[in-house]
């Protein structure tokens, strides 16, 4: 079987993912220059984020959507296993968003265009200024009311265990007061890790995505901060398996 889904990927797969990123990328450039980010920024993309599952026959189970009113905005927390974390949250969060990304995506030829276009932001740590203007970009999005998507890990695992989280985005949850929701991502180190390099085949395998209760700001400050830090640390933990 596994020689079969790898034939299937190389022959079949591969082509119309390559087809389907290309056209998504264009409608979101577009659609995002000629109309509203806010729309084509987010919709398309969901639809290639399903679409990849579905081509790739990789199964998603979602739990926890009851846990978030969809009239709030939030920040959301994830852990960070590799590159299918993002068809995950993309396809399955039923959330608009925007992600903070590293800068070096930037460069990816037509997705980085398309992840201007719709208003992403991306996270430029060379110097105080471009930080500063990396944190302005995100308080405008959430206080334009719409949801922060963050991997406070900052990279993939390299182990599949997680690292240590960073304070950006509890900083921000902080400043405007508002809810931290954990997401717990499990499977997508095991269908393409990081540590496997680049370029190879995706393995088969169950994915499941967990959305936890929002955490609240229990005040303004550091102790807020290491609240939500270690609460959602530990949410995301408690439904990862103990391997």
């Amino acid at each position: 079987m596994i020689i079969l889904y790898r034939i299937y990927q190389l022959f079949i797969a591969a082509p119309l993912l390559i087809i389907i990123t290309v056209l998504i990328a264009l409608i979101t450039i577009i659609g995002s220059t000629i109309g509203s980010a806010h729309f084509w920024g987010y919709w398309p993309g969901r639809i290639w984020s399903r679409w990849f599952m579905r081509i790739l026959l990789l199964p998603v189970h979602v739990e926890g959507r009851e846990n978030i009113d969809n009239k709030t905005s939030y920040v959301f927390v994830a852990n960070h296993q590799g590159a299918f974390d993002i068809f995950m949250i993309y396809g399955y969060l039923g959330r608009n968003f925007k992600w903070m990304m590293k800068s070096a995506l930037r460069k990816t030829p037509l997705i980085g265009k398309a992840c201007e276009a719709a208003g992403h932001i991306f996270v430029d740590k060379h110097g105080p200024k471009a930080i500063q203007h990396t944190h302005d970009q995100a308080r405008a999005v959430l206080q334009g009311g719409t949801s922060l998507v963050v991997f406070p890990e900052g990279e993939r695992t390299l182990t599949g265990k997680m690292g240590p989280f960073f304070r950006g985005a509890y900083q921000l949850a902080d400043e405007l007061q508002m809810s931290v929701v954990p997401i717990t991502l499990d499977g997508p180190y095991v269908v393409l890790a990081r540590s496997r390099g680049p370029i190879n085949f995706v393995f088969w395998h169950r994915l499941r995505m967990t959305i936890h209760k929002p955490i609240p700001p229990i005040g303004k400050g550091a102790e807020n901060i290491k609240n939500a830090m270690d609460l959602s640390r530990e949410a995301i933990a408690s439904a990862l398996p103990n391997e």
